[in-house]
This record gives C-alpha cells, structure tokens and sequence, in this order.
C-alpha cells in the first residue's frame, strides 16, 4: 500500500504541487527500495509499469 500511496502522491497534481512525470515517479519508487520500501514489493511494482502507465493515460490525464 505504501507503494502505491507515493507514488499516486508523486504523480498527482496537488494545490501545493505539481505532479511529476510517470517516469520521475517510477526511479523515485526504484530510489527508495531497500531503505523505505521492500525491495521485493518494488521490483513486483515496477515489473508492472506498463500498467501503470496505460492506467495513467486513460484515466488521470483526463481530469
């Protein structure tokens, strides 16, 4: 959960932020492995990119 909890924060746009790229998101994800995430749990998240992003495209960007 946590995974996804940062990284929808980071790639969401905020009264007090801009969102940041999918690509940014996903090496900040990667960054944090072993020290604030799982590293196992991230290498499943990351392996799943391509989701992520078509979810993305369809999805956030409209708003």
């Amino acid at each position: 959960m946590a995974i996804s909890d940062v990284f929808d924060a980071l790639v969401s746009k905020r009264c007090y932020k801009d969102a940041i790229p999918l690509e940014e998101a996903f090496k900040e994800i990667k960054k944090e492995s072993g020290t604030h995430f799982d590293p196992e749990l991230v290498r499943i998240f990351l392996s799943n990119k391509d989701a992520y992003t078509r979810i993305h495209e369809e999805f956030i960007e409209e708003e």
